[in-house]
C-alpha cells in the first residue's frame, strides 16, 4: 500500500435498519479509506448447506468503491453455522472441559475432515464473488485463530503420529519424558494414554507444542486456497492476538506467531488496552514489538478499540494518541472494531465508533482529525522502520511451563511468565529504550541475537541446548545478557538438566545454585541502584546464587539468606552476562535495566526523557529520521526536543535540537528531520 490505511470493521448484515450509503458516506467524512468486512458471518453467505448468498459482501465492496474505499475480505471460518453443527455435532470440539455445545464461537475442531470440506467450499464461493473487484486489496485468514483446546479422539490419534516422527520410537519418548514415573510407562504407540489425564509435565507440553502446530497448519491449508484466486497485488494478512486479561496483555498460549506467520504476506493484530487514567502505551508497544518481528517488517492493526469496554471511553484526545502510538511502533493501519456498536447479542456493549445511536459523537468527531492528519502526512509516517538494539527473548514452551506444568512451584498462579516478560519490557518502555520481541523458536537464533546489543531473557525456564549455547557465544562475542530466574532449567520437552544450573550457561554468568525457595520477609541491599526501601523486597521466587567469578550486583537481607547473592554480573569473553536470580519489584527492574542499558553501551537522545513521556524512532520510507513524543498523562509536560533539527509534522513549526515545546495531556508532537 501507498498510503496508511485507516478505518473499521463493518457489518452491513448487523444493522437493525438501512444504513449503507449513511455509513459509507460518513466514513470517507472521516477520512476513512479501508472496511474490513465477511470473516464473522458464515451463516449470511451460506444460509443452508450449499446455498449461497454473498449479495450482502458484494453490496458493501460496491458501495465502498463507490466511496473510494479499499476492501480487506475475511475468510469466514471461526464461526460456523447452525445447520453445520447439526448435520457434524462432532464438529464442535471436544477439550479438556469435556464435549462441546453450539452457540460461541471458535468452539470448532480444526482439524475435523467434515470442517474442513465445508471450510473449502464456502472459501472458494467467496474468493470467486470477491476477485473481481478492484478495491479489495487483501484477504485475512480466518480470526484469531487458535486451537481452542480441541483434544477429541481425531485430535490425539493426530498427536500420536506427531509423537511417532518426533521420537521414532515409544522407548525415546519414555525416556525423554520420564515415563517410568508412577508407573506411566507405554508399551507401544496404541497404549499412548488420553494425554489430556496426564500428571506428565513433559507429555502435556508436547501437546501444547502440537496444537500449536495445528494452528500452523491450519492457516497455512487456508493461504494455499487463497493464493489460487488473489491478484499478485493483493495481500495476506491474519489478526493475531495475544494472551488475553480482559485486555492485550502478552505472548500468545496457544499460537506460536513466528511459526504461524509463514502463512501470511502481511503481520496482522487485534490490540485492545485500557484508556482513560490507566493508557499507558505499554501494550501498543508489545504487541508492536512482536508483531514487528513476525515478518521483520511493518504490520496492520486490524482490530483496535474505539469505545470498546464499557469502562474504556476514552478521554479527549486519547483515540488520536492511541491511533499515531500504533503507527509510532511500526503499524501501517489502524482499523476499529467496529464502525457501529451492535444492538443485540453477546457484544452489544463491546462499543464501536458509533454508539447505539449511530449519531455523531465525540469519538467520531476525533477520528474525523486522525483521518485528515494520516491521509496528509502518509507519505511521512507510512512504512516507518526500526533499527532497535535491545530485544527480549520468549518462549511458548517456558510460557506453557509457567502456566500449565502440574505442581511448578509458583505460589497460587500469582505470577505468570507473561508477567515476568513484561515486567521488564514494560521497564525499558519507561526508559525510552525501544525493543523487539524475538522468539526461541526462530530460524537462525545465533544470527539473530548478533544484531542486538541487549538481550533480555525472562524467565527462560524451557529452552533448547541450541539456544543456550547460542546466548552463550553471544555474550563471549561481545553481547551483553539479562537472564532471569529459571533461566536455561528444562529442555524443549521441560526435562530438566541434570547438571549445574543454568545449564551450560553457569561459567558465562560466572555462578551457580542448587538451592531455591518461597522468600518470606525478604529484601535486596548491597547494591547500587537508587531503589525505595519498598521497592528492595523480593517476592515469589528466590535462588541462592553462588558467585564463582560473578560480581554481586545485589544480596538478600536474610539472616539465613545473606551469605547468598541475589543478582550477579560477570565478564565472559568481551561481553557481561547478568542473572537474576529473584522476582524483583517494577521500581528495581527499571533499574537494573537502566544499568543494563548503560553496561551495553545504548545511548539515544529518547533516554534523557523518561515515562509518561514516550519517545518512539524511525526511518520513514523517504530515508528521513521520524520523532514521535506522546504525554501519556493528564498532565501538561513542557519537553526539550533531543533530536537533530526537524519539522513538526502537526503543526508544521521548525524545531531546533535543545528548544522547549508543550505537550498537552494526552497530546503528542511527530517530528521528520530535516
Amino acid at each position: 500500500m501507498e498510503k496508511l490505511l485507516y478505518g473499521a470493521a463493518y457489518y452491513d448484515e448487523y444493522m437493525p435498519k438501512e444504513r449503507l450509503e449513511k455509513d459509507m458516506q460518513m466514513m470517507q467524512a472521516a477520512g476513512m479509506n479501508v472496511i474490513r468486512i465477511a470473516e464473522s458471518t458464515w451463516a449470511s453467505e451460506e444460509p443452508e448447506e450449499g446455498v449461497f448468498d454473498f449479495s450482502h459482501v458484494e453490496r458493501a465492496i460496491k458501495a465502498a468503491a463507490d466511496h473510494d474505499i479499499y476492501v480487506i475480505v475475511g475468510t469466514p471460518t471461526y464461526a460456523i453455522p447452525p445447520w453445520l453443527a447439526a448435520k457434524y455435532p462432532e464438529i464442535i470440539a471436544v477439550t479438556e472441559d469435556g464435549p462441546g455445545k453450539y452457540g460461541a464461537r471458535q468452539n470448532m475442531d480444526i482439524t475435523n475432515p467434515h470442517y474442513r470440506f465445508y471450510a473449502e467450499r464456502v472459501i472458494r464461493k467467496l474468493m470467486e464473488t470477491v476477485q473481481k473487484y478492484d478495491n479489495v486489496v487483501g484477504f485475512q485468514l480466518d480470526n484469531e485463530t487458535k486451537h481452542y483446546h480441541t483434544a477429541g479422539k481425531h485430535v490425539q490419534e493426530l498427536f500420536v503420529r506427531h509423537l511417532k516422527q518426533e521420537f521414532g520410537t515409544v522407548e525415546e519418548m519414555n525416556r525423554e519424558f520420564g515415563f517410568n514415573y508412577w508407573s506411566n510407562r507405554v508399551d507401544c504407540w496404541e497404549n499412548v494414554p488420553d494425554v489430556t489425564g496426564t500428571i506428565n509435565g513433559s507429555f502435556l507440553a508436547e501437546f501444547e507444542k502440537f496444537r500449536r502446530g495445528l494452528v500452523t497448519e491450519f492457516l497455512l491449508w487456508q493461504r494455499k486456497i487463497v493464493d489460487e484466486y488473489r491478484r499478485p497485488d493483493q495481500f495476506v494478512t491474519h489478526n493475531f492476538d495475544f494472551e488475553w486479561r480482559d485486555y492485550s496483555f502478552g505472548v500468545q498460549p496457544e499460537v506460536d506467531q513466528w511459526k504461524a506467520a509463514q502463512a501470511v504476506t502481511t503481520a496482522g493484530c487485534d490490540i485492545y488496552h485500557r484508556t482513560q487514567d490507566e493508557l499507558t502505551g505499554k501494550e501498543a508497544s508489545f504487541c508492536g514489538a512482536i508483531n514487528r518481528s513476525l515478518k521483520k517488517d511493518n504490520y496492520f492493526i486490524l482490530e483496535t478499540e474505539a469505545q470498546g469496554h464499557v469502562g474504556w471511553t476514552p478521554y479527549d484526545g486519547q483515540l488520536r494518541l492511541q491511533a499515531f502510538s500504533h503507527l509510532a511502533n511500526g503499524a501501517d493501519s489502524v482499523l476499529y472494531w467496529h464502525w457501529h456498536s451492535i444492538h443485540n447479542s453477546f457484544e452489544t456493549y463491546w462499543r464501536g465508533l458509533l454508539g447505539h445511536d449511530m449519531q455523531e459523537n465525540r469519538p467520531y468527531r476525533e477520528a474525523m482529525t486522525i483521518g485528515a492528519d494520516f491521509a496528509r502526512l502518509s507519505p511521512s509516517l507510512l512504512h516507518l522502520k526500526k533499527h532497535n538494539r535491545a530485544a527480549i527473548l520468549v518462549s511458548n514452551e517456558a510460557l506453557t511451563a509457567l502456566s500449565r506444568l502440574p505442581m511448578f512451584p509458583l505460589p497460587g498462579g500469582e505470577v505468570l511468565y507473561n508477567d515476568v516478560v513484561r515486567e521488564y519490557h514494560d521497564a525499558l518502555y519507561e526508559l525510552n529504550v525501544e525493543c523487539d520481541v524475538v522468539s526461541v523458536s526462530e530460524s537462525g537464533v545465533s544470527e539473530l541475537l548478533a544484531g542486538y546489543d541487549l538481550v533480555v531473557a525472562p524467565a527462560l525456564y524451557s529452552v533448547p541446548e541450541e539456544v543456550l549455547r547460542a546466548l552463550e557465544q553471544y555474550v563471549e562475542n561481545g553481547g551483553h545478557l539479562v537472564m532471569s530466574y529459571k533461566g536455561g532449567y528444562a529442555n524443549e520437552y521441560l526435562t530438566v538438566y541434570p547438571d549445574t544450573k543454568p545449564h551450560i550457561l553457569h561459567k558465562c554468568f560466572g555462578m551457580r545454585y542448587q538451592e531455591y525457595t518461597i522468600p518470606q520477609k525478604v529484601s535486596l541491599k548491597d547494591d547500587l541502584f537508587e531503589v525505595s526501601k519498598e521497592g528492595r523486597d523480593c517476592t515469589v521466587w528466590m535462588e541462592l546464587l553462588m558467585p564463582a567469578g560473578a560480581e554481586s550486583l545485589a544480596v538478600y537481607e536474610h539472616p539465613y539468606w545473606g551469605a547468598y547473592s541475589a543478582i550477579t554480573k560477570h565478564a565472559y569473553g568481551k561481553g557481561t552476562a547478568i542473572y537474576v536470580g529473584c522476582h524483583i519489584t517494577p521500581e528495581y527492574t527499571k533499574e537494573l535495566m537502566r544499568y543494563a542499558v548503560k553496561e551495553a553501551g545504548i545511548q539515544e537522545p529518547a533516554q534523557q526523557a523518561e515515562f509518561p513521556v514516550v519517545i518512539r524512532s524511525g526511518r520513514n520510507q523517504r530515508g528521513k529520521q521520524i520523532h514521535y513524543y506522546f504525554n501519556f498523562s493528564s498532565d501538561t509536560r513542557e519537553q526539550e526536543y533531543l533530536h537533530a533539527d526537524a519539522q513538526e509534522l502537526l503543526s508544521c513549526r521548525s524545531m531546533t535540537t535543545g528548544e522547549c515545546f508543550v505537550l498537552e495531556p494526552w497530546g503528542m508532537a511527530i517530528f521528520e528531520e530535516c
